[in-house]
C-alpha cells in the first residue's frame, strides 16, 4: 500500500502543477486495464481523505508541497493566536477563526504559501488532548469552567452519567467526544475532588497535562512479580563490582538512586567507573510496564509528589541502588587523563554494592573539610577529593570545547502538610551537584560515542544550533544593554557564545542576558539520528544516566545489550529496531515537553499562592522582558510579576520595540531591560498563576478592580518609526483644562481654545 502511494505521489511531483490527471498517472505507472484504472480511482480517493493528495483545477491532481499544505504543531497563545513553526522562515500565524477544530499541541495539515504568514488548518492529524479537567461552577445554574485558558472561547456541552453528583466548586476531569469549530463536547469521567481540598490543585495541573498519578492493574500485577533481590543466577555473565568503594550522590529528599560512582587515581590520571542501573533487566521488551513506561515518558517531579515512570516497589526497590544491597547495573569506565580527556572507555554489565548513600549536603561539607563528616566517612578514604579533582578535570576540558553554562536560578518552593507554600528560595548548587553532573555527562558522551560509530539504532539527545534570525535579536539586545556580542562570519560556535557570557558574568546584566541568551536557543530533543549537542558542545550525546525516570535511558540500555553484549546481528532486527527509535524519539520528547509544562504550571501556581499573602509588600527586581503592554519583573527568589502600562499613570509611555523599552512621552522616562526597580504586589491569584505588580512611589497603590482588566495591548503604529518622527501625545482628556498650565508657552492659548470651542459648539436640532 505505501509503496503504492510513493509512487503516485513521485508520478504526480513529475508534472507541473495542475496538470496531473488520473489518466497520466495511469500511464506513468504502465497501467492500461480497466481493473487497474478502478484499482488506482479506489487509491487516489483514499490519498485524498487522508489529504497526501489535494484536487486541483480542472480535476487535476496534486502533492501536498504543490497545494501548498504542509504538516506541523499548533500552539495558541492565551489570547487565541495559533502558530506554527517553520523550519526556515517566519512561523506561521493562524488566526481563531481559521483553525477549524484543531486545538493547541495538535499535530496538523495547514495550508500556507511559502511568502506568506497567515495560514489556516485543514486537517488534524493527530489529537494532543483528549481530556479536559476544570471546575463545577455557579450556585443555582452549574456550569464547567475548564482550567486551560486557551479553552475560555469554547462553548462546552458537558454530559454527567448517572452517579456523579456535581456541586460548585468540584474539580472534575472530562474525556473530549466531539470536537467542533467553536464547541467541546464532554463526558464527566472523574471526580478529582473539591477546589480547597489539600493537593487537589496540584493533582488537576498533573491530569491537565495527561500525567496519571496511579499505574493501572496490570501493570502493578506484573511489579509484584519481580523479586526485590538479585539471584545468583541473574549475576552470571556479570561484572563483580561489589568489592570497589562505591557511593550514590542524591539530594537529600531522593528515593530513587539510578546512578553510583567509583573513582581510583592511578598513574595515567583517574579510573572513573559509572554504574547505572539496569532498568532494562526488569523492564522488558513489549511487557505491560514497557508500554507504561512509554506512555509516561519520564517521571514528573512537582512541588510536593513525584509521579514516577515506574511504579515505587521497582524505582524505589530493586531498581534503585541502595546501600549495602547487591544491584544489578550496567557500568561505563573511563580513563581520564589530568587534561580531563577521557582516553579510553569500556562498557559491560556489572553488578555492585553501594559503600554509602550520600548526600549533595553532607559531599559539599566534606568538601569544604568539615571535621565530623570527615570522620564518619573515613573509611571512603580519598573517594571525594579524587571524584572532585577529576569532575573538575573534566569540566575543564569541556569548557575549553566551548560547553555553555547558562547558570540559571532554580526556585525551591517549601509547602506545609496542607501544601501551603510557606518559603521560596534559590536551589542551592554547589561543588557536588557539579560534579555528579561532570560524571554523568562524560558517560553519556562515551556511550554515544559507542552507538554512533558502531551503527546501532538508538536514541539520541540532540541540541541543535540556534537559528541566526534569533542570535541576531539577541544581538541587538545585548548591544543596547551595553554589552556588544561580536561573532564571525561564519555559523555561530558555543565557544564564542561561552567566552561571551564569562565576559559579563560579574555585571548587573548577567542574569537578563544569560536568560535572553538561553531563550534563543533551541530546545533539546531526543531523535534517532546523532546531529550532536549545540549547548555542551559534544558531537555525539545521549542520555544513559537515568532509566529509572527517562525512557530513552531505558531504550539505550536495551540497545546496549542486544547489540554490545550480545552481539545481535540480525538484519531484520536491526530494521525494526531503527523503525522503533523514531517512535521512541517523539514520543519521549512530547512526554518530557508535557512534564516540564506540568512542572512550571505548579511553580507558577504556588508562586502565585505565596504571594497572596504579601499584596501590598515592597521588593527589589529586575526588569526580564518588556512588552507594548508592559514589563516584566523578576524578584531574587525567581517570582515573576507584570507592571501592566495601564498602572503607570504617571505619564503616557511607548513601547519602542527596537530598543526594548517604554519610555514617557511628557517626561521621558524609561523602563528598560536589564534595570532595577522597586515594586508593590498588587493582586496574585492561584487559579491563573498570575502575579500584578506596580512601581513603588513611596506610598500605596491602589490594586486593579479585576484581573480580567488588564490585557495586552497591540502597539500602535507610531512605536514602530524612529523617536523623531512620532508625535507628542495630547493630553489626557479627563483633564479638560490642562491646556491653562500652558498658556505662556502657546501664547494666549486659553482665548484661542475658548474661540474654537464656541466656534465648534453645535446648534439644537430642528429648524433655524
Amino acid at each position: 500500500m505505501e509503496e503504492n502511494r510513493e509512487k503516485i505521489i513521485k508520478a504526480v511531483e513529475s508534472h507541473k502543477k495542475n496538470t496531473c490527471t488520473t489518466g497520466d498517472i495511469l500511464q506513468d505507472l504502465g497501467m492500461d486495464s480497466s481493473s487497474g484504472f478502478i484499482a488506482l480511482e479506489s487509491e487516489l480517493k483514499s490519498m485524498e481523505k487522508d489529504m497526501e493528495l489535494v484536487r486541483g483545477a480542472n480535476g487535476t491532481w496534486l502533492t501536498r508541497k504543490q497545494a501548498d499544505i504542509y504538516e506541523g504543531k499548533l500552539s495558541v497563545n492565551k489570547k487565541g493566536l495559533g502558530f506554527i513553526d517553520r523550519e526556515n522562515g517566519e512561523s506561521v500565524r493562524i488566526e481563531s477563526a481559521d483553525q477549524n477544530s484543531a486545538l493547541n499541541g495538535d499535530t496538523v495539515l495547514y495550508r500556507c504559501p511559502p511568502w506568506d504568514i497567515y495560514g489556516e488548518v485543514v486537517k488534524v492529524l493527530k489529537r494532543a488532548h483528549t481530556k479536559v479537567v476544570g471546575t463545577i461552577k455557579g450556585s443555582r445554574r452549574l456550569r464547567f469552567v475548564p482550567d486551560d485558558e486557551k479553552l475560555a472561547d469554547k462553548r462546552i456541552k458537558l454530559t454527567v452519567p448517572e452517579g456523579f453528583n456535581l456541586v460548585e466548586g468540584l474539580k472534575v476531569q472530562c474525556a473530549i467526544t466531539t470536537y467542533g469549530k467553536n464547541t467541546l463536547d464532554l463526558t464527566v469521567e472523574k471526580i478529582i475532588g473539591h477546589k480547597d481540598d489539600p493537593g487537589v490543585d496540584i493533582l488537576s495541573i498533573l491530569l491537565e497535562h495527561d500525567i496519571e498519578p496511579e499505574f493501572p492493574e496490570e501493570v502493578m500485577e506484573e511489579t509484584m512479580r519481580i523479586p526485590q533481590t538479585v539471584s545468583e543466577e541473574e549475576k552470571a555473565g556479570r561484572r563483580d563490582l561489589t568489592g570497589e568503594i562505591t557511593v550514590t550522590i542524591d539530594g537529600d529528599d531522593s528515593k530513587d538512586f539510578d546512578d553510583a560512582v567509583s573513582v581510583v587515581k592511578n598513574d595515567k590520571g583517574w579510573l572513573l567507573k559509572v554504574s547505572i542501573a539496569d532498568v532494562s533487566h526488569y523492564v522488558t521488551e513489549g511487557s505491560a510496564l514497557d508500554k507504561e513506561a512509554f506512555k509516561r515518558g519520564c517521571s514528573t517531579y512537582v512541588t510536593d509528589r513525584v509521579v514516577p515512570m515506574l511504579p515505587h516497589q521497582l524505582s524505589n526497590g530493586i531498581c534503585s541502588l541502595n546501600p549495602q544491597v547487591v544491584r544489578l547495573t550496567n557500568t561505563c569506565e573511563m580513563q581520564v587523563d589530568e587534561n580531563g580527556v577521557v582516553t579510553e572507555y569500556h562498557l559491560y554489565p556489572s553488578f555492585i554494592c553501594s559503600t554509602e548513600r550520600m548526600t549533595y549536603h553532607n559531599v559539599n561539607l566534606i568538601l569544604d573539610g568539615d571535621a565530623e563528616l570527615c570522620a564518619r566517612y573515613a573509611h571512603l578514604g580519598t573517594l571525594f577529593t579524587d571524584l572532585a579533582d577529576c569532575a573538575d578535570a573534566i569540566r575543564r576540558h569541556r569548557t575549553a570545547k566551548g560547553a555553555i553554562d547558562f547558570d540559571s536560578n532554580e526556585a525551591k518552593i517549601v509547602v506545609d502538610e496542607m501544601g501551603n507554600p510557606t518559603s521560596i528560595e534559590l536551589r542551592e548548587r554547589g561543588h557536588a551537584e557539579r560534579m555528579i553532573e561532570d560524571c554523568m555527562i562524560a558517560a553519556n558522551c562515551s556511550v554515544a560515542n559507542q552507538m554512533k560509530w558502531a551503527d546501532l539504532p538508538c536514541v539520541f539527545r540532540i541540541h541543535e544550533e540556534p537559528q541566526a534570525k534569533r542570535i541576531t535579536n539577541f544581538q541587538r539586545a545585548a548591544a543596547i544593554l551595553g554589552h556588544k556580542l561580536v561573532l564571525g562570519k561564519s555559523a555561530v560556535h558555543p565557544l564564542e557564545l561561552q567566552q561571551y557570557l564569562n565576559s559579563v558574568k560579574d555585571t548587573p546584566e548577567f542574569p537578563v542576558l544569560s536568560m535572553m541568551l538561553l531563550r534563543c536557543m533551541q530546545k533539546a530533543k531526543y531523535d534517532p539520528n546523532c546531529v550532536g549537542h549545540f549547548g555542551l558542545a559534544e558531537e555525539e550525546y545521549l542520555h544513559f544516566t537515568s532509566p529509572i525516570r527517562r525512557y530513552p535511558d531505558l531504550i539505550v540500555h536495551r540497545m546496549l545489550r542486544k547489540y554490545v553484549y550480545e552481539g545481535c546481528t540480525d538484519k531484520h532486527q536491526i530494521v525494526k529496531d531503527e523503525g522503533l527509535m523514531q517512535e521512541y524519539s517523539e514520543q519521549s520528547s512530547v512526554r518530557e515537553r508535557a512534564s516540564q509544562d506540568a512542572e512550571f504550571a505548579c511553580d507558577d501556581m504556588k508562586k502565585a499562592q505565596y504571594m497572596e499573602d504579601h499584596i501590598g509588600e515592597v521588593f527589589e527586581g529586575i526588569i526580564t522582558t518588556v512588552t507594548a503592554f508592559g514589563f516584566y519583573v523578576e524578584l531574587p527568589n525567581t517570582i515573576e510579576g507584570l507592571v501592566h502600562i495601564t498602572t503607570l499613570n504617571d505619564d503616557y509611555y511607548v513601547y519602542d520595540e527596537y530598543r526594548m523599552q517604554l519610555y514617557g512621552a511628557g517626561h521621558e522616562k524609561v523602563y528598560s531591560l536589564g534595570q532595577q526597580v522597586k515594586v508593590v504586589v498588587l493582586a496574585a491569584s492561584r487559579e491563573t498563576g498570575n502575579i500584578d505588580f506596580g512601581i513603588f512611589k513611596g506610598r500605596k497603590m491602589k490594586k486593579p478592580s479585576k484581573r480580567n482588566k488588564i490585557e495586552e495591548r497591540k502597539p500602535s503604529y507610531s512605536a514602530r518609526k524612529p523617536a523623531s518622527q512620532r508625535r507628542k501625545p495630547r493630553a489626557d482628556r479627563s483633564d479638560k483644562h490642562s491646556f491653562r498650565r500652558d498658556r505662556k508657552k502657546t501664547g494666549g492659548g486659553y482665548a484661542r481654545n475658548k474661540k474654537q470651542s464656541e466656534r465648534s459648539r453645535r446648534k439644537p436640532k430642528g429648524k433655524a
